[in-house]
């Protein structure tokens, strides 16, 4: 299972990963399903929680020439994150788009422990998601 969690890990930050695949592959194998939901949404979750901390860093930058984003494409994110807010993390678990989200609750500086509870809520959600299909479409070819 502690392949799992790295797994997840690398799968939450602005790396490629496939978490729900090897979550259904360890689950096909045998392992107790609380115990892989766990795991899977704690290293997501930090992969997350990484991207939130890269966002919270890199925005003393956003002076520099070679920063990422232009200060026309940062206001305008300002103005969407504003507009949706912390609540826009509950699509952190989304391909694309979930990572960016988790960045720019770093970079416009939400509490901790509010990005974390609203990641946990999604990661955990997703994760709980893939456990319920498995159940319902892997079983017969899992044996």
């Amino acid at each position: 299972m502690l392949s799992l969690f790295f797994v997840a890990l690398v799968s939450a930050t602005l790396l490629p990963g496939g978490s729900e695949v090897w979550l259904a592959r360890l689950w096909c194998l045998g392992e107790p399903p609380l115990g892989l939901w766990a795991v899977a949404t704690a290293g997501n979750t930090l992969g997350s929680m990484i991207n939130v901390a890269m966002g919270r860093y890199a925005r003393q930058f956003q002076d520099r020439r070679w920063f990422p984003a232009s200060p026309r494409s940062l206001a305008r994110a300002e103005r969407w994150y504003h507009r949706f807010g912390e609540l826009s993390l509950l699509v952190s678990w989304a391909p694309i788009i979930g990572d960016p989200l988790t960045v720019l609750a770093g970079v416009f500086r939400l509490p901790w422990w509010r990005a974390l509870a609203w990641i946990v809520v999604a990661k955990g959600t997703r994760y709980a998601v893939v456990l319920l299909l498995a159940q319902q479409w892997l079983l017969p070819l899992c044996q």
